[in-house]
């Protein structure tokens, strides 16, 4: 039995999210103490984006044991990869083994959240008219939630059916069908070998082919499930092992020029060794340096597009017409079905929730040229408002559960000096947060990212998604909160009583 942590009364806090970022956040500031709590989830169940992601063949591209948190570790996976299913599962008995799903809000869906300057407090409201309010804000809604579908000429005069890869309508039958799937990023290397077989024709529509590297995912045969069940040690093990070579892939991308050259002739290799056909390699191949875009794991997705019944489209969509699409080369080409494999609206955070700060001030004022905060965690001029995954804290090369449970730990700090300092808010000082962007765009100069245009990049060109070092840099970077780098306000002393 975990041992119940010691009640402490104060620093009311409201967390926006019910994935891996808010549910990290809940429990360590739960294991510290902090009893106040109220997490606010818009989707009717926990998980975040493995709630929505329900395609078929949703997977993590991670191996499971880091992409799991330290603290809760399992044995039992079923492969190195986890499907979406156990990925969720698993998140709902975390939250149940560490007893904060009483402290889930299902379905709230959070429209605003101003601070009051008087009360030094965090209004919130819902789209249902609810108003919560909060000492602290922890914004944990992610970079990848809210899905993207392009604005194409003629999408309103499509007859057939369509929705976004990460709101799939089991409803539809695809069987037999003439379907079009618009992009070729990580969903749609995942669920396009797995639909190939069912329809009657798959025209694949790809903007820009890929970088890609094997994935062989097969379930654990019994013996090696033992072992990871028994072998006391070996999870660890294979947890550190994956940290250094996911940091490998890191090293890869921030040079691209030597390490990165490897690892390019390696996927080279693979992706020659998937396509017997001159022509298909031709139009699968990449013009840009590996690693400048998200490199993809899969054993399958290339060998499908050889299927008899699959075309791959490379001329952009030109319109989208009652019966299908016509491409860039004038073919009209029919479809019952039109599957948007189009990403998420990434660099667009916090959205369309509106949050304003001090003096009125909104987010998205502040961050007009591009999304930034002091370690992805704090902006100036939003008291008490932290983020979780927050601007430059994706990650090409690592697991973002590693980067979301340091973030969650350097939150319990700050609240905890808070709370003992008996301040009433915090805010980070600017000149801290520029001084820290300034160096963190600095590191980009010289790396894969910097080499072509990506999701990762807001209109600007500006990097606002990826942290631009290794895992092990954050870790250090957010393992001690440092009061110096933040303004503090304490609570007005009340006024002397009058004596008669």
């Amino acid at each position: 039995m975990r041992a119940a942590p010691e009640k402490i009364p104060g620093v009311r806090t409201l967390i926006v999210g019910a994935g891996f970022g808010g549910i990290a956040a809940a429990i360590e500031l739960r294991r510290h103490g902090f009893e106040d709590i109220t997490v606010l989830e818009s989707a009717p169940e926990l998980g975040g984006t493995w709630f929505y992601n329900d395609y078929p063949g949703a997977a993590c591209d991670v191996p499971s044991h880091m992409y799991s948190f330290s603290f809760a570790q399992r044995r039992d996976w079923s492969r190195l990869c986890s499907p979406r299913q156990e990925i969720l599962d698993y998140l709902r008995q975390v939250v149940d083994d560490h007893g904060i799903r009483p402290l889930i809000r299902l379905s709230q869906t959070v429209a605003s959240a101003t601070f009051d300057e008087a009360a030094a407090r965090w209004r919130v409201t819902t789209d249902g008219g609810e108003t919560h309010e909060a000492d602290a804000l922890i914004i944990a809604t992610g970079q990848l939630n809210r899905p993207a579908i392009p604005r194409l000429p003629g999408a309103d005069t499509f007859a057939g059916h369509s929705f976004h890869s990460a709101r799939w309508d089991h409803d539809y039958d695809l069987a037999g069908k003439r379907v079009a799937v618009v992009g070729t990023g990580a969903s749609a290397i995942q669920f396009v070998p797995r639909i190939a077989p069912l329809v009657r024709e798959l025209t694949v529509y790809q903007r820009t082919p890929n970088w890609l590297l094997p994935r062989r995912n097969h379930v654990y045969p019994p013996l090696v499930r033992g072992l990871i069940a028994r072998v006391p040690g070996l999870q660890q093990l294979r947890r550190a092992l994956l940290f250094n070579f996911l940091e490998g892939l890191t090293l890869s991308i921030r040079h691209p020029r030597t390490v990165g050259r490897v690892s390019a002739w390696r996927s080279a290799r693979f992706m020659r060794s998937q396509t017997p056909d001159p022509e298909l390699r031709r139009r699968i191949w990449p013009d840009y340096t590996f690693g400048c875009k998200r490199v993809l794991f899969s054993s399958h997705y290339l060998p499908a597009l050889s299927r008899p019944n699959v075309e791959l489209v490379t001329e952009p969509v030109a319109e989208i017409t009652a019966s299908g699409i016509t491409a860039g080369d004038g073919v009209a080409r029919p479809a019952d079905c039109i599957i948007w494999a189009t990403g998420f609206r990434a660099t667009e955070l916090v959205a369309p929730m509106q949050v304003q700060g001090a003096a009125g001030r909104d987010l998205q004022d502040a961050w007009t040229e591009g999304a930034h905060a002091h370690l992805g965690l704090t902006v100036p001029g939003f008291p008490s408002l932290f983020l979780m995954y927050g601007p430059n804290t994706n990650t090409s090369g690592g697991s973002i559960i590693f980067f979301e449970e340091t973030q969650a730990a350097y939150i319990r700090q700050a609240l905890t000096h808070l709370r003992d300092g008996g301040y009433q808010t915090i805010d980070v000082r600017p000149e801290v947060e520029a001084a820290g962007n300034r160096e963190l765009q600095r590191r980009f100069t010289g790396t894969a990212w910097m080499d072509c245009h990506s999701w990762y990049q807001n209109e600007g060109g500006r990097i606002v998604a990826n942290w631009p070092g290794y895992m092990r840099e954050y870790l250090e970077a957010t393992r001690r909160f440092e009061p110096a780098d933040f303004q503090f306000t304490r609570a007005p002393a009340p006024a002397p009583t009058a004596v008669a």
